[in-house]
């Protein structure tokens, strides 16, 4: 779908789009049922790779859940980590079938690559270096790829160069820019390594967030912290969720087309902007210990970003499932 400029019109139009969209994929999603069992068949003997950040990862939880759950006593797994822990890899020996989950939040390099030490204050970008990560997907059967959250900030620190090289040029750009630029780079990177008659690809699209209460009418200043029901207003969109980052998407994954690469969206996000109650909140691991004054306040330290699970990962999955079935 091509979309000329105009505003607030061109927006109002992919709104629209997003949540036909929506629409179709429940009721695809409602037509193909999850069974563990046909689906590691279809992994026989290969790798479902999901790459990206801690939704991702999450999406990666919720996937292996699902299908643990329909191996008997007698299945042989195992769970490991390698390359300094950002591979994660869960298989099944009688299968030989892994699903595993690679961490790179931005898809190209930066400096919040390692998997845990990865919080730091001025994020910096090497828009044009992938390889570091892409060496670890590249035989990959089924790859599914997100980048969103880590990129919620007006400006973005380029580097031209590499990281500790005295020469190296730093230069802060407007975030959609270089959003566009990273999301190139990967599209040359998978027009070039992909083998067309084996793999798989997938793009997730933005997962909604619910940390502002007064979006669906309640109190200013609160957020998913003890909400219980969904959102029922029809086509309800969250300021958090930005059309134009979906747009680029949009664009990128248009341009492989034409050179004949197919990637397939899958739009989870306004199916996912009804769950403001499906969030951890205050019931998550916290990574330091809470200050008297956080526990005072829980609005300010809930979670309302992630997922709990069981929940709404496991659609998306659903979605992912169908998609891989059907092709």
């Amino acid at each position: 779908m091509k979309l000329q400029k105009g505003g607030i019109i061109e927006e109002k139009v992919w709104l629209c789009f997003l949540k036909l969209c929506g629409i179709l994929l429940w009721f695809f999603v409602c037509t193909i049922r999850f069974n563990g069992t046909a689906f590691l068949e279809r992994l026989r003997n290969k790798r479902l790779v999901f790459v990206g950040d801690s939704l991702n990862r999450g999406q990666w939880v919720s996937m292996v859940c699902l299908v643990e759950a329909s191996l008997s006593s007698t299945h042989h797994t195992s769970m490991h980590n390698t390359a300094n822990a950002s591979l994660n890899i869960w298989k099944v020996k009688e299968y030989n079938a892994t699903i595993e989950d690679y961490w790179s939040p931005l898809l190209v390099e930066s400096n919040s690559d390692d998997p845990v030490h990865h919080r730091v204050v001025e994020r910096t970008v090497r828009v044009n270096a992938i390889e570091k990560h892409a060496k670890y997907w590249t035989d990959a059967d089924f790859l599914v790829f997100n980048t969103y959250l880590w990129w919620r900030r007006p400006l973005m620190n380029v580097l031209w160069g590499t990281f500790g090289e005295p020469n190296g040029v730093y230069k802060k750009v407007e975030m959609l820019r270089v959003y566009e630029m990273a999301l190139r780079t990967w599209s040359d990177w998978l027009e070039v390594h992909v083998d067309r008659n084996k793999t798989q690809l997938f793009f997730v699209s933005m997962s909604p967030t619910h940390e502002r209460a007064e979006e669906w009418g309640a109190a200013k200043g609160d957020n998913c912290y003890k909400e219980t029901e969904i959102i029922t207003k029809e086509g309800y969109w969250g300021e958090g969720s930005d059309s134009k980052m979906m747009q680029v998407v949009e664009n990128v994954v248009e341009g492989l087309k034409t050179r004949g690469l197919n990637v397939e969206i899958l739009n989870i996000t306004q199916l996912s902007e009804y769950r403001k109650e499906a969030h951890p909140s205050i019931y998550r691991k916290q990574w330091e210990p809470l200050t008297q004054k956080q526990i005072q306040d829980p609005n300010s330290y809930a979670d309302c970003i992630h997922w709990c699970l069981p929940g709404v990962p496991d659609v998306w999955n659903e979605i992912l499932y169908a998609y891989i079935f059907q092709q």
